[in-house]
């Protein structure tokens, strides 16, 4: 089985670490680099919206587990895909 990204909406607080501590995302997007939320349309991982964590494209992960680690409430993890 593959191994990938999965999101807990019903645990998420909307803090955005997640997207922040995402090194493919600072790459693909100035302003999560500076620290902040992205603003314009850049593919990226995920993002926040509607105050939960939305995996937008997956297949852009490299499964460095970052954001997972960053996650106070584990909304976000790295597991087995079916």
């Amino acid at each position: 089985m593959a191994i990938g990204l999965k999101a807990y909406p019903e645990l998420c607080h909307g803090c955005g670490n997640c997207v922040i501590a995402c090194p493919v995302n600072a790459l693909r997007s100035p302003e999560v680099a500076g620290g902040k939320g992205p603003t314009d349309d850049v593919e990226i991982i995920m993002i926040v919206e509607d105050g939960v964590v939305n995996i937008k494209n997956p297949d852009l992960c490299g499964k460095c587990g970052t954001c997972v680690e960053s996650c106070p409430v584990d909304a976000i993890r790295l597991e087995e895909l079916e």
